[in-house]
């Protein structure tokens, strides 16, 4: 099991069965992590549980999307995971957790809208678009 909290503390959760880790450079992701790109680990929805604080996250869900959506902690504001239920996974934000997850980044995605001053510089695939056909 993987665990991960927020910083004030009022907020934990576990999960297992990681399925991928995957950065994501489109804009929405940047603003959301106020970061050059969003790095987030894939579980399935039945292997993910709250330890404590459920209560004290915020999910918002930008208007007019299909899919996009940013969970946090009303407290502190750190990232916290949320149901992707259309694929019936949660997202964490891998900077959320408290552990090493034992899997490690698999691509970039929407690397055609990443911010113009954050150089690349792995050798993982990069798509310009969403993540490669399944």
């Amino acid at each position: 099991m993987t665990t991960g909290s927020c910083l004030c503390g009022g907020v934990a959760f576990e999960a297992g069965d990681q399925i991928e880790l995957r950065n994501c450079h489109c804009s929405r992701c940047r603003k959301a992590r106020g970061a050059a790109y969003a790095a987030n680990l894939f579980v399935p929805a039945r292997s993910f549980r709250w330890l404590r604080g459920e209560d004290l996250v915020i999910t918002y869900r930008l208007p007019n999307t299909q899919r996009f959506g940013n969970s946090f902690c009303r407290i502190c504001g750190s990232p916290m995971p949320r149901a992707v239920p259309t694929r019936d996974l949660v997202l964490i934000p891998a900077g959320a957790l408290d552990d090493d997850p034992k899997i490690r980044t698999n691509y970039h995605i929407y690397v055609g809208s990443k911010a113009p001053w954050h150089e690349i510089t792995d050798d993982l695939p990069q798509y310009p678009e969403g993540p490669p056909p399944a």
